[in-house]
C-alpha cells in the first residue's frame, strides 16, 4: 500500500547512489548477494536472542535491497538480475519469523507457521499475477523500474519491513503480531485473486473487465 509513495521519496536518492558504485564497478548482483547475507545475518542475530542488534544487518540488507536496481539502471539490468532479486527477497522474508520461531518455539511456533503460511499463499498470489501480466505485456512503474509486474496490496515491502523492525523492537510481541500481520496478508492475497479474476478473465486476447 505504501511501496509507490515510499519509491518517489528513496528512488532519488538510491539512484544517485546507485550510479555511484556502478562507477567503482559494483554489480547489482554483487548488491543483491550483499543484502541477502546481510539478511541472513540479522535472522541468526535474531534466533539467538539478539533481535535488537539485529536490526543493524536487517535495515542495511533492505538498503541494499533497493540499491542493486538502483545500480541495475545505471548499468544494464537483466533477466538473471530481476530473478536473483526476488528470490533473495523471498529467502529474507521467511528467514525472520523462522528466526523467531526457534529463538522461542514454545511461544512461537504457531503463530509463526500462520505468518510463513500467510506470505506463502500472498506470494503465490504475486508471482502468478506476474506471471500473467508478462503475458499479457502489462507494464507499470508505480513502484520503480522491475523485471516483474509488482501489483498494489495492503501489504506491500514498506508494510513488511515496518513489522519486522517492530518485531525486533517487541520480540516479546511475536505471536499477537504474527497472527494480525498474517491474517493482513491472506486480505491481501485474496484480493489479488480478485483482481486476477478481472483482469485475466479469459484467453490472452481478452481485454480487462
Amino acid at each position: 500500500m505504501l511501496d509507490a509513495a515510499a519509491r518517489k521519496l528513496i528512488d532519488p536518492v538510491l539512484n544517485r547512489q546507485g550510479a555511484a558504485l556502478a562507477r567503482r564497478g559494483v554489480s547489482a548482483d554483487a548488491v543483491t548477494l550483499a543484502g541477502l547475507v546481510l539478511g541472513i545475518l540479522a535472522a541468526g542475530l535474531i534466533a539467538l536472542g539478539w533481535s535488537l542488534l539485529a536490526l543493524v544487518p536487517l535495515l542495511a540488507s533492505r538498503l541494499a535491497d533497493g540499491l542493486d536496481g538502483a545500480v541495475a539502471r545505471a548499468t544494464r539490468r537483466t533477466d538473471f538480475g530481476g530473478y536473483l532479486d526476488i528470490a533473495a527477497d523471498f529467502l529474507f522474508y521467511g528467514a525472520v519469523p523462522l528466526a523467531f520461531v526457534w529463538s522461542d518455539p514454545d511461544a512461537n511456533a504457531a503463530a509463526g507457521a500462520f505468518l510463513l503460511l500467510s506470505f506463502y499463499f500472498n506470494g503465490t498470489t504475486f508471482l502468478g499475477f506476474a506471471i500473467l501480466a508478462e503475458r499479457r505485456q502489462m507494464k507499470t512503474d508505480a513502484r520503480g523500474l522491475k523485471s516483474l509486474y509488482f501489483t498494489g496490496g495492503l501489504l506491500e515491502g514498506t508494510e513488511t519491513i515496518g513489522f519486522f523492525v517492530l518485531l525486533c523492537l517487541l520480540p516479546g510481541w511475536f505471536a499477537p503480531l504474527a497472527w494480525a500481520f498474517g491474517l493482513l496478508c491472506f486480505v491481501t492475497a485474496i484480493s489479488r485473486l480478485m483482481l486476477a479474476r478481472r483482469v485475466f478473465p479469459g484467453g490472452p486476447g481478452d481485454t480487462p473487465e
